[in-house]
């Protein structure tokens, strides 16, 4: 029978879709709550195959599971820049990641758009202790801005249809242009983007070409007042710019969903511990900027699909040596 490693198993969302696997195909799951680390490593032991989800998967730790014969990794996320992608070629092992549908992380960054023009980290902390006052709180409407999209895959494409709806001008950029988002918004330089844009949204995945496009060189040719929305990667925003930059008024309301160095803290419980990212911690205390634990993926559908497809393909390399979801 093939077996599958699976780590960072979750029994509160995940587990009724691997049951629904494993009964349906003629595989065994070997099932750890940690990470593939330490002596978690041995769980894969006797896989060819190991699912994980946002662990960081070094070079050391390929070479391990490189020599227990694991010859293929499954994210279960769109992103994979967390696995040394380098390392895992030269160890022969494939890579794969699970693309869910964009209208979740498209919904999630709409909200978080409408959060930041309308103040609503403030209105929510005041109503919390009865301070129905309206000074600081007045809000701008979308229909009069312009949004600049970083990114325009299938998450960008995805919002810029959803803001058509609002009456706003839609700036893109993108090494690749995509024919959908054209119909909606106006491609332009990235330069022009930043110049122009009310608002800016990334849905880039994160490459060493645009590692901190935002920083205080760029930031320094936008609007004063600006608000950025990141639901795409943390380090496509340098944090200490970002922090001076709203310390200064130069962005006026920031509501990001991920931010740098965020492993090891995102999706455990540390209501009882010091915090470890003073950066994090930096950004949390202002009250303009609302930060979310990596969540906007989080529906129903999307987790579904992160878990079937993502053994999907685990049980096509081990059929056939490839996998539809193989990144590299």
């Amino acid at each position: 029978m093939n077996q599958i490693t699976v780590y960072t198993y979750r029994e509160f969302d995940e587990a009724r879709y691997f049951e629904q696997f494993e009964k349906t195909h003629d595989v065994k799951i070997v099932k750890c709550q940690g990470n593939p680390a330490g002596e978690n490593l041995a769980f894969a032991q006797g896989s060819t195959c190991i699912n994980i989800i946002t662990t960081k998967i070094d070079e050391n730790t390929i070479k391990q599971l490189a020599g227990m014969g694991v010859r293929y990794i499954a994210t279960r996320t769109i992103g994979y820049d967390h696995i040394d992608m380098k390392a895992a070629a030269e160890y022969g092992i494939a890579v794969a990641n699970a693309p869910y549908g964009p209208e979740g992380v498209a919904d999630y960054t709409i909200m978080l758009m409408l959060m930041a023009l309308r103040n609503m980290k403030r209105i929510m902390q005041r109503t919390e202790i009865q301070d129905y006052s309206l000074n600081g709180l007045m809000g701008r409407e979308l229909h009069d801005l312009t949004v600049g999209v970083i990114g325009t895959g299938r998450i960008g494409t995805q919002v810029i249809k959803q803001l058509r709806g609002f009456g706003c001008k839609i700036l893109a950029y993108s090494p690749h242009e995509n024919d959908d988002a054209k119909k909606y918004a106006e491609y332009t330089d990235a330069d022009t983007l930043l110049k122009n844009a009310d608002i800016v949204t990334f849905h880039a995945p994160l490459t060493e070409e645009n590692r901190h496009i935002i920083n205080k060189e760029t930031l320094s040719k936008m609007k004063d007042g600006v608000i950025l929305i990141n639901t795409a990667r943390g380090p496509l925003i340098e944090t200490e710019a970002l922090i001076s930059a709203v310390e200064s008024g130069k962005i006026g309301a920031a509501a990001i969903d991920v931010v740098e160095h965020e492993a090891g803290l995102y999706y455990n419980d540390l209501k009882s511990t010091v915090l470890s990212n003073r950066e994090l911690a930096v950004l949390r205390s202002f009250p303009n900027v609302t930060v979310s634990h990596h969540m906007a993926f989080y529906t129903q559908n999307a987790i579904r699909t992160m878990v079937l497809d993502s053994m999907e393909g685990c049980l096509q390399f081990m059929q056939t040596g490839k996998s539809r979801w193989s990144v590299k």
